[in-house]
Formats: C-alpha cells, structure tokens, sequence
C-alpha cells in the first residue's frame, strides 16, 4: 500500500477529486494549508502599504491505495493539477505498514 500526498492549488481541487473518481479511487483527505518553495510568495498592496505574503495557501490531498493503484493515482493528479506556471506543487508518495477500518476492524487492502 502507498500513500499519496499531494499539494496543489487550490482552485485545482475539484478537477483532482474528478479524476481520482474517474479511475476508482473511492476517499481521500483534503486539508487547507499554506507553505511555499520556488514560487517564494509575492508582494501585495494594502491600504498604501507593501507587504510580502510569504505563505500561499495550497490545498494537500492525501490518499492511501494498493501497488497497483498508486502509479494511475499519480497520473490523475498530476494530469489534473497541472497549470504549467510555477507552483502547481509536489506529490510525495510513502509506503503504508498497515490500515485498519475503526468501524468494522478491517485490515489492510480490505480497509482502504
């Protein structure tokens, strides 16, 4: 098992959901953060003032699959998240020891 983590831009969310349902991935985890890398944030104006917004807001998307699901899961969301400008972000992928349903105590492939 593997779990997927991406961090994209916000407006992309949607479009991500899309294509993750399109290829039979059932949940995932979506949370509003902020960071930057190369895009480095950018200076804004308010109220005459200069000031710099060192963290963008990004949305991460976390997802856990089998072996076989993880390279098609990584070619939705980078099909769907890419705009082409900087900043459309980073997908880390990690291996998964163990999942376990709450609800029914599922195990593993069964749980996801």
């Amino acid at each position: 098992m593997k779990k997927i983590e991406a961090i994209i831009k916000p407006f992309k969310l949607d479009d991500v959901r899309e294509s993750l349902s399109e290829i039979g991935i059932a949940g995932m985890t979506a949370t509003e953060v902020k960071g930057f890398g190369r895009q480095k944030g950018h200076t804004e104006l308010y109220r005459g003032a200069e000031y710099v917004v060192d963290f963008l807001p990004k949305v991460k998307i976390e997802v856990v699959v089998t072996e076989e699901q993880a390279e098609p899961c990584i070619e939705a969301i980078t099909e769907a998240a890419r705009t082409g400008k900087i900043g459309d972000g980073k997908i880390f992928v990690t291996a998964v020891g163990k999942v376990i349903r709450i609800r029914t105590g599922e195990q593993d492939e069964a749980a996801i």
